[in-house]
């Protein structure tokens, strides 16, 4: 059995071996070709001007659909933008009609739906890369199902680039096929303890006492760890305190019970990891339960999906968190704000939010690396994702480039505040389109 095993595994680096000229790359093949768990399903280089197939894992059924389909809308603009001539358009790629250094090769998006599953993520991420044969991979929102998936990436050699995944852990791991472009959850809550401060300072807001209300996944349990470290490496000596940890399973219904422990423990400010359903069941029942804290922040996730304020109105103002973007800026960003129209015509109208911007920029330095590597091998694009700096003119820091870990050290986070059921930028004060309001008004107040 291990002969034939010994004679197949021959006969496969044969084949591989003189099918090489007869790729579009333009590259030296490696002495020894990249190891894979099977090197018969390791994909080649497509011939001139053949699509370049790139996989999207995203969570386009389930209680996330609504999300995943609008983070879909984004990654099909970048397509958009790559494939056909934008010259009106100042990005890499823009100007010519798919990958110029492939033959002017396509970039084919394959989606699939994990469905907030993160097995079936992993199943989803080797399917593409086993049939699909998909050279990169984007994706896939919930940090609890871009790990498994990317650790298929990695066993397969697969370059994986992922958008809005926040939970920091997902660089911690030693992966050198992975990369992230949204701050993550560590960098996040040092940005909110600074505007904690601010508020304090600028308006009186006397904020000290903290809750942390988090979702009990990948995700949620890794913000509330970086609340607790936070505090102790630095901002419990400027007078912040937890005060209460609420954690909600991912298939919550009812958020009664939480509500009631939260404002037994009235803390100042609420640290929220919440997705669209959860934060606004709890939104609703801090309305019903009259619980006005001082402030709340929320992670990337739910705050930041322009659902938030369609689905609350002005029931969600003065909530406030992280984003990459925010449409009273647009104006101002040129290039950002052509991709939002782009995005408008498949969203009916909506804005294009931070972590739909995010993912659209995953493919954006995707198709950007295979075009310079001039290649679709995964050892020759991930040598380009982590060796260059990429133009990103869409993001308020223009660039996008990674360090050793894979994070994104150029990531376009600010502070933003729901105002009269709109987005406005409050934090740092170099892009604030509004002052932010502190303490939050009473809900007796608002009526």
């Amino acid at each position: 059995m291990k002969s034939k095993l010994a004679l197949f595994l021959v006969l496969i680096m044969l084949i591989s071996t003189m099918a090489t000229g007869c790729t579009s790359s333009q590259t030296q093949a490696p002495a020894e070709p990249p190891k894979t768990e099977d090197p018969a399903n390791e994909p080649e280089g497509p011939a001139a001007g053949e699509p370049v197939k790139v996989g999207a894992i995203l969570p386009l059924s389930g209680s996330a659909a609504a999300t995943g389909v609008k983070l879909k809308y984004a990654i099909e603009v970048a397509q958009e933008i790559i494939n056909g001539e934008h010259p009106d358009i100042a990005l890499p790629l823009a100007e010519t009609m798919g990958l110029p250094n492939l033959g002017n090769a396509p970039i084919q998006v394959v989606f699939s739906d994990h469905q907030g599953n993160p097995e079936i993520a992993k199943t989803e991420a080797e399917r593409l890369i086993q049939n699909e044969k998909v050279v990169s991979l984007v994706g896939a929102y919930q940090s609890s199902a871009t790990k498994p998936a990317s650790q298929s990436a990695e066993r397969f050699k697969i370059p994986f680039v992922a958008g809005s995944s926040s939970s920091a852990a997902l660089t911690e791991r030693g992966l050198n096929y992975f990369t992230r472009i949204a701050p993550n959850d560590d960098m996040e809550t040092e940005v909110f303890f600074e505007y904690l401060k601010y508020l304090n300072e600028e308006t009186n807001a006397d904020i000290k006492t903290i809750g942390v209300v988090f979702i009990d996944n990948e995700y949620g349990v890794h913000a509330a760890e970086m609340v607790d470290k936070w505090l102790e490496e630095k901002y419990a000596a400027d007078g912040f305190e937890k005060v209460v940890a609420v954690k909600y399973p991912t298939d919550v219904t009812s958020v009664d019970t939480e509500v009631q422990q939260i404002k037994a423990a009235n803390p100042d400010v609420l640290f929220h990891a919440s997705y669209i359903g959860d934060i606004t069941q709890f939104v609703k029942k801090y309305k019903e339960f009259e619980f006005s804290p001082k402030a709340v922040v929320n992670y990337c996730g739910g705050f930041q999906d322009t659902q938030f304020v369609v689905n609350l109105d002005k029931d969600g103002d003065f909530f406030s968190g992280g984003a990459a973007c925010a449409p009273t800026l647009f104006s101002t960003m040129e290039v950002v704000d052509k991709i939002n129209e782009l995005f408008k015509v498949k969203s009916g109208g909506e804005n294009i939010d931070g972590p739909a911007l995010e993912e659209f920029a995953s493919l954006m330095v995707v198709a950007d690396a295979i075009n310079q590597a001039k290649s679709t091998n995964g050892d020759a694009i991930m040598e380009v994702i982590r060796t260059s700096k990429f133009d990103a003119p869409y993001f308020s820091t223009g660039a996008i480039q990674f360090d050793e870990k894979g994070q994104n050290f150029y990531s376009a986070s600010f502070i933003v505040q729901t105002q009269g059921a709109e987005y406005e930028a409050v934090f740092p004060v170099e892009i604030q389109t509004a002052k932010p309001i502190a303490p939050f008004p009473s809900w007796t107040e608002r009526k």
